[in-house]
């Protein structure tokens, strides 16, 4: 009798509605990947010696698979935010257990580190002291105190001195006189407090050709000590095509000033600062107008966490209110050689199995794994059009197994009432 291979399609057209049913009911949800079923035929006998003219004995689900196809991608105003653009998961931490997810809505925790909404820490490649990555990968921790002030050592100048320039009338050189130099430029140095300070550099022609004077005052006081004119001048020499050829009568390179400690005044360490002269943008001497082309330093002052940036290699960097930004880690990325493999855990989040095989973890954009999308989540990948069309079509495959069972029971009725 065909009751029980209707009813096998009857609670097969019930377990794809429920399916169906998950589907739509994770539309909106972040990183949810639809499911399909999958159904095969029964037969009561099968080898060797199943006969030719064998009836199937209905039917049953053999797999409830996902589907991992890429979503959309849609901007958000968290930063913390992450898609994935292509293959790959991000990786957790719960309490030292790793579970993988395409869900990358991120926030920070009280502790500091970064978390999704089960509180489970995102994984990274952390760096070191100076920003370099490191092999070392665990969750990622923000550091909210406020950064270390740092103490400028060294400054690079690029400039051009004007040739045309006279040797100025006032003589000796005060930074008090405009006509005792010919150029001057500015900008602000830090002591190991994180004071700022204002440091100055003077130009003056000398009556030998191609050769200039140089002063450097910090705050209006010579870096040399001495309190008054005449001030101990730095020379430098050019030669004929105007490039800079010697610093204080020492042959470039080094081309540089290396000055003796000043004290601030502010009780923060003395400083020791080198002047580079020939860095990426050299000093030079032409026939035109003086200008800057590089003016840096590498000291700053305190500053606190203002912001996180991540590009889309998974580099996440700190921006702190002083202007200066440390890189805190990469993010680590998983994929799988089997991903319908994957062990359900619930949360938009999967566990490792033996069908799915063992993580490949690497760096956003190495290998096969995709690229990251900051400040953006991935959407479901679920066709809500072909899910209404698997609707419709379960919905009539379970009518049509009902009508089996209706028509083999009038028929068996008729049989039982024969006389």
């Amino acid at each position: 009798m065909p009751f029980r291979s209707a009813l096998s399609g009857i609670n097969a057209a019930s377990q794809e509605l429920k399916i169906i049913g998950n589907n739509v009911a994770n539309a909106s949800t972040t990183g949810f990947k639809q499911s399909r079923a999958e159904f095969a035929d029964v037969y009561a006998s099968a080898g060797a010696g199943a006969a030719a003219t064998a009836i199937g004995s209905g039917v049953r689900l053999a797999a409830v698979t996902q589907q991992h196809s890429q979503g959309n991608i849609g901007f958000t105003d968290n930063k913390l935010d992450m898609a994935i653009n292509g293959r790959g998961f991000f990786v957790l931490d719960s309490n030292g257990t790793r579970s993988y997810t395409r869900a990358g809505s991120f926030q920070v925790d009280r502790e500091g580190y970064m978390v999704n909404s089960s509180t489970d820490r995102l994984v990274v490649n952390n760096a070191d002291a100076d920003g370099n990555i490191t092999g070392s990968v665990g969750p990622l921790r923000l550091d909210t105190s406020n950064i270390t002030p740092k103490s400028t050592t060294r400054l690079d100048v690029g400039l051009n001195l004007d040739s045309t320039q006279k040797v100025p009338n006032t003589l000796p050189f005060d930074p008090e006189i405009a006509s005792s130099f010919n150029h001057s430029t500015s900008l602000t140095v830090y002591d190991s407090l994180g004071g700022s300070h204002l440091a100055t550099m003077y130009f003056i022609k000398s009556p030998q050709n191609n050769l200039w004077e140089a002063h450097t005052f910090v705050d209006g006081k010579n870096i040399k000590g001495a309190a008054a004119p005449p001030y101990q001048a730095d020379t430098m020499m050019f030669d004929g095509s105007g490039a800079l050829s010697a610093i204080n009568g020492t042959p470039i390179p080094p081309g540089k000033i290396d000055y003796p400690g000043f004290d601030a005044g502010n009780g923060s360490d003395p400083l020791q600062i080198s002047i580079n002269l020939m860095g990426a943008t050299p000093t030079t001497q032409f026939g035109s107008q003086f200008n800057v082309s590089a003016l840096t330093q590498n000291g700053f002052t305190s500053g606190r966490l203002s912001g996180i940036d991540i590009d889309d290699t998974g580099i996440i960097r700190a921006r702190y209110s002083n202007g200066q930004t440390r890189t805190l880690g990469q993010v680590s990325m998983a994929d799988f050689s089997n991903p319908q493999g994957l062990r359900q855990l619930g949360d938009t989040s999967w566990a490792e199995s033996h069908a799915s095989g063992a993580p490949l973890v690497g760096t956003p954009g190495s290998g096969s794994l995709g690229v990251l999308q900051a400040g953006a989540l991935e959407g479901s990948n679920v066709d809500l059009t072909g899910e209404l069309v698997n609707m419709i079509t379960a919905q009539r495959n379970f009518q049509a197994n009902a009508q089996v069972i209706s028509t083999a029971d009038t028929v068996t009725q008729t049989i039982i009432n024969i006389r």
